[in-house]
């Protein structure tokens, strides 16, 4: 039996929004002065809020339906709301890179401001994105390292490192021996892949007792099918003990097969979900940790960019997008387009009640 065992994730900083100071004045002149930029203030007001009027932008994720995509919804009505923008989300049915591309397509038609994009593939995607940028639309990206036609992309921290973490936790439950998998929800999903490579990269110099017996299994970011191959490979490996999951719905698939074959206290679940979709196997350790940034904030920060850029704003180190987690962005190594932010969050049976999504 394996003993588990509940880490905190230390070196991590959710910033929240900066405050802003106001000082008064005390003198005539100065109530004077403070008066015209009182008034100078408005009429830029007015005129941001004209601007920002004219302007759409569309989201257009990997598939709809599910919790994930649900939620990153909110952020992008709270935007909406919040800035007098008309912002929307769209997606295919199921997780097809030809689906997403069919509704980039059919948006340049339409000639929003922006369109933001959760890629399923970022190759598949490059050319119908060259063709909106070139129509003038801004483009900006999510879970997309290494997309060239995007104005921007913004990511919630760095994927090798986000990798390193599950690993990190996954083998302190596992004890660092024995064997284990991964899930990634498709093979041309890079996030998802550098999530396993940066994983198996610690795993090999860190933690030798540990075996990956299988190359990534693919989910199709389907629960069903994470659940089925989960199946498979307890059935395939009765000494199986470790589990990574990177799409969304991979840990509750995962959790179900476990929790069906009683094997809560000897096999260690992990990777990438939201409370809501995997509450019910933390509750019985069926899954042992998730780990996530909230879609809603990724879903904000994807348009926060996109307006910046729509008002001829820039970004660079330190730009604060006003989001938590997205308070002071760096620059990815390596790429003159992709900005981090410091978002992710650590969630097991103690404390998944304080995330209410």
């Amino acid at each position: 039996m394996i003993l588990k065992f509940t880490k905190k994730w230390t070196g991590l900083a959710v910033l929240g929004a900066a405050a802003l100071v106001l000082s008064g004045c005390t003198s005539t002149e100065a109530d004077t002065a403070a008066v015209d930029e009182g008034s100078a203030d408005e009429n830029t007001s007015e005129e941001s809020s004209a601007a920002a009027s004219d302007q759409s932008m569309v989201v257009v994720v990997k598939l709809t339906g599910i919790g994930w995509f649900d939620r990153m919804e909110e952020g992008v009505v709270a935007f909406a709301e919040r800035t007098g923008i008309d912002a929307r989300q769209d997606g295919g049915d199921d997780a097809s890179p030809e689906k997403q591309v069919a509704i980039v397509q059919n948006l340049i038609a339409q000639n929003p401001t922006a369109i933001g994009v959760v890629p399923n593939s970022i190759e598949a995607m490059e050319t119908v994105l060259g063709e909106a940028q070139a129509a003038g639309i801004i483009v900006v990206g999510h879970e997309a390292v290494g997309m060239q036609n995007a104005d921007a992309v913004i990511e919630a921290f760095d994927n090798t490192w986000y990798g390193e973490q599950i690993m990190d936790n996954l083998a302190q439950c596992m004890e660092e021996e024995g064997e284990y998998v991964q899930f990634v929800g498709g093979y041309t999903a890079q996030s998802h892949m550098q999530w396993v490579e940066g994983a198996l990269a610690s795993q090999t110099a860190n933690y030798p007792g540990m075996t990956l017996v299988e190359e990534p299994i693919e989910s199709k970011e389907d629960e069903t099918v994470a659940y089925e191959r989960a199946k498979e490979i307890l059935a395939k490996y009765p000494n199986i003990k470790g589990f990574q999951g990177s799409a969304g719905t991979d840990v509750a698939g995962i959790g179900r097969a476990v929790q069906e074959a009683g094997l809560q206290d000897s096999v260690c679940v992990m990777g990438t979900s939201i409370p809501s979709v995997s509450t019910k196997y933390l509750e019985d350790g069926s899954i042992d940790k998730i780990f996530f940034w909230d879609p809603a904030l990724a879903g904000e920060a994807q348009l926060a960019i996109a307006q910046i850029l729509a008002d001829g704003g820039t970004i660079s180190a330190g730009t604060d997008l006003g989001i938590e987690g997205y308070n002071s962005l760096s620059q990815l190594d390596g790429f003159d387009n992709v900005w981090v932010g410091e978002a992710a969050v650590i969630v097991d049976a103690d404390n998944a009640s304080q995330y209410p999504f």
